[in-house]
């Protein structure tokens, strides 16, 4: 786990980009209240950030193309995104997000 930012660095369902890690892997975090969500920042369609985008009901929807990826599961819910994106865990130590960007959890 690496520590990313604090809790307090992050807007409610505001995407924010990070490079986390010896590689800089692209990591976007989401806050939903005390959870946050951390996902590869890379749309699996068109390979740009999808920090750029908007957090929706449906999740982190990619400014390109509109495809929208759920920010639990990285699962795309609407095309032309087909692959689902990386998630990471998230751990939370008093006001600091940690991040492990070794391992996805899908």
């Amino acid at each position: 786990m690496i520590r990313v930012c604090s809790l307090t660095d992050l807007d409610d369902r505001k995407p924010a980009a990070f490079e986390v890690g010896d590689e800089y892997t692209p990591v976007l975090l989401v806050r939903d209240g005390d959870t946050v969500h951390a996902l590869r920042d890379l749309c699996s369609h068109a390979e740009v950030a999808l920090s750029e985008g908007e957090v929706t009901r449906k999740g982190v929807e990619c400014w390109l193309h509109g495809s929208c990826f759920d920010l639990r599961t990285g699962r795309p819910s609407s095309p032309p995104a087909t692959e689902p994106v990386d998630v990471f865990a998230v751990e939370l130590r008093g006001d600091d997000v940690y991040v492990d960007v070794t391992t996805t959890k899908n």
